[in-house]
């Protein structure tokens, strides 16, 4: 039965990185990309069901964990250009105000 939900899986995986690849948008890439690792996941659960191997099933988490992390940031990144600030003028503010409560503190 869990052989049968592990082809299910792969045929499922192979159609998500198809729609990744023929995404009419980025963010259709992005959600199918997202779904493959999701079967990813479910793949590695099974696989370590199959085998006797619990330890698969802390091997998918770590991996669930890296998908959604994954996710979130290629999403940031297309939505602001960059990782590390919502907005570029943001960083400029805020590193202006440092540089100002620096040389206050000198004084």
């Amino acid at each position: 039965m869990f052989g049968v939900a592990m082809i299910a899986i792969l045929v499922t995986m192979l159609m998500a990185l198809a729609r990744s690849f023929i995404g009419p948008t980025l963010y259709d890439r992005i959600l199918a990309i997202n779904t493959a690792g999701t079967a990813t996941v479910l793949f590695i659960a099974a696989l370590g069901f199959l085998m006797g191997r619990p330890d698969f099933l802390d091997i998918a988490l770590a991996y669930a964990l890296i998908n959604f992390i994954g996710t979130i940031a290629v999403l940031k990144f297309v939505k602001f250009g960059n990782l590390g600030t919502a907005d570029p003028a943001d960083a400029q503010s805020s590193t202006d105000q440092a540089t100002t409560d620096q040389s206050h503190s000198t004084q």
